[in-house]
């Protein structure tokens, strides 16, 4: 059991029948009446994001997510197969459960599945991947001081903006959080 007067940002609470994670939190002792707790609140199972108050000395139950290195073996129609890297035990998620956090993902990488008793609720690809562009317009020396952009579509289907001066069957690596270039390898 946890304390409202003990949160911090990233702690998990089960709430309500739902399990929430604390994305922000703040002690407020007003000049007149009791202390409390304003809080902002995130789903982790829908993405919701809620605004709460209470009292510092309400309990809740603590949520323990289970974050585990599975390797993405491969997609079959609406199934994706993840293979757990230890007992080698592979499990199925239908693309509802996946969401989009695989479009930078290829096959046989490693990445993070988030779960709570058992229900997987999450994907956590690598924060970095390096892939190849499959399709742009052609760039050209010099394109470098403008700063525009153009489109590339990459190995895994996704498209992001890349830099003028990169090219076609170029690699280059992606922060996957917010889908950015972030360089030419």
């Amino acid at each position: 059991m946890v304390s409202a007067g003990d949160f911090k940002n990233g702690l998990t609470i089960e709430l309500d029948g739902n399990v929430y994670q604390i994305v922000e939190f703040q002690h407020v002792k007003p000049g007149k009446g009791a202390a409390f707790v304003r809080t902002k609140l995130k789903n982790i199972k829908s993405g919701g994001v809620i605004e709460k108050s209470f009292r510092p000395t309400e309990k809740f139950e603590q949520a323990h997510i289970d974050r585990k290195d599975m390797q993405y073996l491969y997609s079959d129609s609406d199934l994706y197969y993840f293979m757990d890297s230890e007992t080698y035990d592979q499990i199925a998620l239908s693309a509802a459960e996946v969401g989009d956090s695989l479009k930078f993902v290829k096959e046989n990488e490693t990445v993070k599945v988030c779960s709570h008793k058992g229900s997987v609720f999450a994907i956590e690809p690598p924060l970095t991947v390096e892939l190849q562009i499959t399709e742009t317009e052609p760039g050209f020396k010099g394109d470098t001081a403008t700063g525009a952009t153009k489109p590339a579509t990459l190995e895994t289907g996704a498209t992001v903006n890349v830099p003028l001066f990169v090219n076609q069957e170029d690699i280059i690596k992606i922060d996957t959080r917010t889908g950015e270039y972030i360089s030419r390898v």
